[in-house]
């Protein structure tokens, strides 16, 4: 059992990577039928992400330190531009266009890498140093 906020939203930021991975390479290589589903099960994966910190995490941080305009409202930021991608990706899918395709979801990858790196360095440590019920928002955050 993960125990810290961190831990377990690394290891799905890797898990959703894995899955990015497998999509972009489908299409790359022409297997649209398989690469739209893969496509859409890490669209869906990311938005639950998006979702644990928007509606769990991000709350929890903000009531305990009292910081609204900080690293969350970033991170929010963030996934509003990364939510954008995800819409025209999802036209590139539709209308198999590969080129498109390949060409958005590189500037999504470096989009989520910085992001995570960010949350992996800065705010899940902060939010394991101020949230004293870590292991109960994790389970909140998996039951979600």
């Amino acid at each position: 059992m993960t125990s810290t906020i961190n831990a377990f939203m690394a290891n799905h930021h890797k898990e959703c990577d894995e899955q990015f991975a497998q999509a972009e390479d489908a299409v790359a290589n022409g297997h649209w039928e398989q690469g739209s589903a893969l496509w859409h099960e890490f669209a869906s994966e990311l938005e639950k992400h998006f979702s644990r910190e928007e509606t769990i995490l991000f709350p929890e941080f903000e009531t305990v330190t009292g910081m609204t305009g900080g690293p969350t409202q970033m991170m929010r930021m963030e996934h509003e531009q990364m939510r954008a991608l995800v819409v025209e990706i999802n036209k590139a899918v539709e209308s198999k266009e590969k080129d498109q395709f390949l060409a958005l979801s590189e500037t999504l990858m470096v989009t989520m890498q910085q992001h995570n790196m960010k949350e992996e360095q800065i705010l899940y440590p902060m939010t394991d140093q101020s949230l004293p019920n870590a292991v109960e928002i994790i389970e909140r955050m998996r039951d979600l």
